[in-house]
């Protein structure tokens, strides 16, 4: 597996996941908070690739969809709304959406969780279409980047090829589903949650491990 993205000395939570992966929108809070409790860990984000390159639409999977949704809602009080899966133009390819959080890793690489964060919001509560570019313009702007950069960074082939790379190493991974965190110490790699988990629950594993 290549690792060069994580020095060999230094200990990291991996956070691999996709902003339109439900739930890792649920586990969102809990993760800031296990991200916080662990100032000694470099937090390092991996777009694991939900639907990439997907054709379907979101109205043909609404009801799959929506239920989804409701659960994620129940457990973890993230609020949703559903216009969205109406949109008979919205296709549920989860590329853009990545690969607009690996923009900003490149352009501020300290602002990339938060931004990720607001990609979900966008989706699942304001209904944005994360197909378009134009969503995710007025983020930019709110975390002061520069529009026209990022705008040039999005559509650039390169943070494409950045984006299928984050796939790709999520899968050398043996990641199997979404959200996942992955604790690197001491040059070894444990994988502390695959799907939902409390802040309290993965702090649990993590006290574990040697």
């Amino acid at each position: 597996m290549n690792t060069n993205w994580i020095r060999n000395d230094e200990d990291a939570l991996i956070y691999v996941g996709d902003a339109m992966c439900s739930w890792c929108y649920g586990i969102a809070e809990e993760v800031t908070l296990l991200k916080n409790n662990h100032p000694e860990l470099t937090f390092v984000s991996l777009m694991g690739g939900l639907r990439p390159y997907n054709t379907e639409r979101a109205i043909d999977m609404a009801d799959f969809l929506k239920g989804h949704w409701d659960e994620v809602n129940k457990r973890s009080g993230q609020p949703f709304t559903y216009d969205i899966l109406q949109d008979p133009e919205f296709i549920y390819d989860t590329e853009p959406a990545s690969r607009a959080v690996v923009v900003v890793r490149e352009m501020a690489r300290e602002k990339e969780f938060d931004f990720f964060k607001a990609v979900q919001k966008a989706f699942y509560f304001e209904g944005k279409n994360p197909n378009h570019l134009t969503t995710y313009l007025p983020i930019a702007e709110a975390f002061d980047l520069d529009t026209e950069k990022y705008a040039l960074l999005f559509q650039s082939e390169r943070i494409k090829e950045e984006t299928k790379r984050d796939f790709q190493l999520a899968q050398e991974m043996g990641i199997k589903g979404f959200p996942s965190l992955v604790l690197k110490k001491n040059g070894q790699f444990s994988l502390i949650a695959n799907g939902y988990n409390t802040a309290d629950q993965i702090e649990k594993v993590i006290a574990q491990i040697k």
